[in-house]
């Protein structure tokens, strides 16, 4: 049940409605996440911004989207796990298993995996990590700069995984996972 209204681009003015035509024109759709977002251009805004900085980080998209794939399942997220699925396959050509695995932060690729393993650590500590979980990702050839975007997308994540789930966002991506949790 949707707790938040969507804001309808055709209608939208304002800041709502120059955020909501950039997201159109970039993706050519505008998902129910950004419409309901709209309904504080700040918040779409600074997403929008997030996103597109991680977007052109060292992480490719097959790691950027198992690491939201495995956040999304930790935090219970359906519109999140819906819209990293497809995106993981029709995008980054992950293949099924691989998408399912990254629902239990793991991979067959081994720095992928080195990834998920930082990252789910970081997640469940609430950033609280010891220093052998940072030695294991070093030994396994994760770098300075891919520790601090494994931080980075863990916050995008949870703040979309946290505003879905408030929102009610109902789902509008072609494929729909329920998470297990």
């Amino acid at each position: 049940m949707t707790k938040l209204a969507p804001i309808d681009p055709t209608t939208a003015t304002g800041a709502a409605k120059e955020l909501l035509d950039q997201v159109q024109a970039a993706l050519g759709v505008t998902p129910n996440m950004t419409k309901v977002m709209a309904n504080s251009p700040a918040l779409l805004r600074g997403y929008l911004a997030l996103s597109g900085a991680l977007g052109s980080g060292v992480l490719n998209a097959g790691q950027r989207e198992r690491l939201a794939i495995a956040t999304a399942e930790v935090n219970g997220c359906s519109y999140c796990l819906s819209a990293h699925t497809y995106l993981g396959g029709a995008v980054a050509k992950l293949s099924d298993d691989e998408l399912e695995a990254a629902r239990d932060a793991k991979s067959s690729d081994p720095h992928a995996a080195a990834l998920l393993r930082l990252s789910d650590e970081i997640l469940r500590t609430h950033g609280a990590v010891d220093g052998d979980a940072i030695s294991a990702a070093r030994a396994d050839g994760v770098t300075d700069e891919e520790i601090g975007e494994v931080v980075g997308h863990i916050a995008l994540n949870v703040l979309t995984n946290y505003f879905n789930i408030l929102a009610g966002t109902e789902v509008d991506w072609p494929v729909t996972v329920t998470p297990r949790g």
